[in-house]
């Protein structure tokens, strides 16, 4: 057991790699509390809170009066969520660390964004200290932030927001690991990215791409989950991207599937219509420096993606005989 991590509260690591971040804590010895709305039972020897996490109050209540050596937050996508767990969490841990996104970079969800093609973006290309944060918008209403915000915007600013909002006076040391696009796990994935990928490449269907797509950063599934873990214990401060060395286009990733596969990929170039996951027309891949010097390790994406790609193709035969079986 790791002594900094005794006592740890995971928000919302209900599923996929949260779930492995879950049970990976607890297989180390820690005592684990999960806390979600009541979506899915927690794993065995895992405590258990029922909470709406955007309601301050109720959270609190719940919560009783557990404290943690550090709290592990999976679903904080606004930053309405993020001031209500300063206040729930200033007294109860003196750890906190944010599960973000490699979408804070992305260019074309706001102005204040720049990034230059040929550089992977570092962090601070987005400082929380210094992000503006706007509570007046509709953060808990989603049809009404819908209206302001398409979806891209919506996840990416509310990313942005939310970590602006624990930098600021933070009553706890905290940080946000800001994850590449996760891979591997098979079914577990419930994005079904990779599983689209595997399936219209076997079948020999085109992949839809830009005309000139640009590079992205990958992660997979358990070594973002180790991450997360290792960035907790630590006393890492602020954002840490988290991705594996080299970037890809989807050129490139289509090819790496197809090759796992024994298939031929073949492309198909979209004009203003919508692409394929994981084709960009916009240059925002991460760079992974300081992950790499605060001791992170992320295998290259050719030495974990075939295993990805077998677990995916495999997952819709497992799913059919599982309901078969049902």
């Amino acid at each position: 057991m790791n002594d900094t991590l005794r006592n740890v509260c995971v928000i919302g690591g209900s599923r996929y790699f949260g779930l492995h971040l879950v049970t990976l804590l607890r297989d180390s010895g820690a005592r684990v509390t999960l806390v979600n709305r009541g979506s899915a039972p927690p794993p065995p020897g895992v405590d258990h809170v029922v909470a709406d996490r955007s309601d301050g109050a109720a959270l609190a209540a719940a919560l009783g009066g557990r404290t943690f050596d550090a709290v592990l937050d999976q679903v904080l996508y606004t930053p309405a969520e993020a001031l209500v767990a300063r206040r729930v969490f200033a007294d109860r841990t003196g750890r906190y660390v944010m599960t973000s996104t490699m979408e804070v970079y992305d260019p074309a969800t706001s102005p204040l964004v720049h990034t230059t093609p040929g550089v992977p973006v570092p962090e601070e290309a987005v400082d929380p200290a210094q992000w503006p944060v706007d509570l007046g918008l509709p953060w808990q209403d989603a049809a009404a932030l819908a209206r302001r915000f398409d979806e891209a915007t919506r996840y990416a600013e509310g990313k942005r927001q939310a970590e602006a909002v624990l930098a600021r006076d933070a009553p706890f040391s905290w940080a946000t690991v800001r994850s590449a696009h996760v891979l591997g796990g098979g079914a577990r994935d419930f994005t079904g990215r990779l599983a689209h990928y595997t399936g219209l490449i076997a079948a020999g269907g085109p992949v839809a791409v830009h005309r000139r797509p640009q590079p992205t950063s990958f992660v997979h599934h358990e070594e973002i989950a180790a991450a997360l873990v290792r960035v907790a214990a630590s006393d890492a401060a602020g954002p840490v991207n988290a991705c594996s060395p080299e970037p890809l286009d989807v050129l490139a990733l289509a090819d790496l599937i197809a090759e796992r596969l024994g298939a031929t990929a073949h492309h198909r170039v979209v004009e203003g219509g919508e692409a394929s996951p994981f084709s960009f027309d916009r240059w925002y891949p991460m760079d992974g420096r300081r992950a790499q010097g605060l001791g992170l390790r992320f295998s290259p994406v050719a030495d974990w993606l075939p295993g990805a790609v077998a677990e995916a193709a495999a997952a819709p035969a497992a799913d059919a005989a599982s309901r078969r079986a049902a």
